[in-house]
């Protein structure tokens, strides 16, 4: 008999029997990568589990600005649904795969019922949550008090597979927190020192251990 994917979950293993049997019933779905999950405005529809894969949640400003709020991986939860079923709140984000994701939507009968009833399914909401906000606190923190370049330093290296970066301006700037045109104007200013180069639809790292003392930076913008 195939293994439900309740019982592959560590976080769900130590549920009881009927609880698993009532989330076993759940079908994962797959949903492809650059899928919108949820806009600003939606209603939570259910808790969703991650199972594979990677969902980014951006925040968009008036003036179209997005900056990267958080992740969710497999065993992490997002914070915007949490709130939104709990606090009967609308979404303020926009959710989008990063990449091809199973996953499991436990609907919100299902998701109020387990809050109420089992202890150890609050553990994993409430757990969850707590670790995303502080997530999103580190993230306050390096928009507030870092630098750009010291931003963008870290996120290229962070980013760089054999000392190439594939991503856009428009995804650096709301990984990072910033402009787009900041963030051409700081790849220039690395250009011209000579840590990077600039080519077709990528980023080449010249001088990593110059960039690794620009990601040290902290000093107040």
């Amino acid at each position: 008999m195939t293994e439900s994917w309740v019982t592959q979950s560590e976080a769900f293993s130590r549920l009881t029997a009927g609880e698993q049997t009532r989330l076993a019933r759940l079908r994962p779905m797959q949903v492809p990568k650059n899928q919108t999950l949820f806009h600003p405005g939606d209603i939570a529809e259910g808790f969703v589990i991650v199972l594979d894969g990677q969902i980014d949640v951006y925040l968009t400003g008036p003036s179209g600005r997005e900056i990267l709020l958080y992740s969710v991986s497999p065993g992490q939860s997002c914070v915007q649904t949490t709130v939104g079923l709990l606090g009967q709140q609308a979404y303020t984000g926009e959710a989008i795969t990063a990449m091809d994701c199973k996953v499991v939507l436990i609907p919100r009968v299902l998701f109020t019922e387990l809050m109420e009833t089992s202890a150890l399914f609050r553990e994993f909401v409430f757990s969850a949550f707590a670790s995303r906000v502080q997530g999103m606190m580190h993230v306050l923190e390096r928009v507030a008090f870092h630098k750009v370049e010291a931003r963008l330093a870290a996120d290229l290296l962070g980013r760089a597979e054999q000392g190439v970066v594939k991503a856009t301006q428009a995804v650096l700037a709301a990984h990072i927190g910033s402009a787009r045109e900041v963030v051409a104007r700081q790849l220039d200013a690395f250009a011209k020192r000579g840590l990077i180069e600039r080519e077709r639809g990528a980023i080449r790292l010249l001088n990593r251990e110059a960039l690794e003392k620009i990601a040290e930076i902290s000093h107040d913008v």
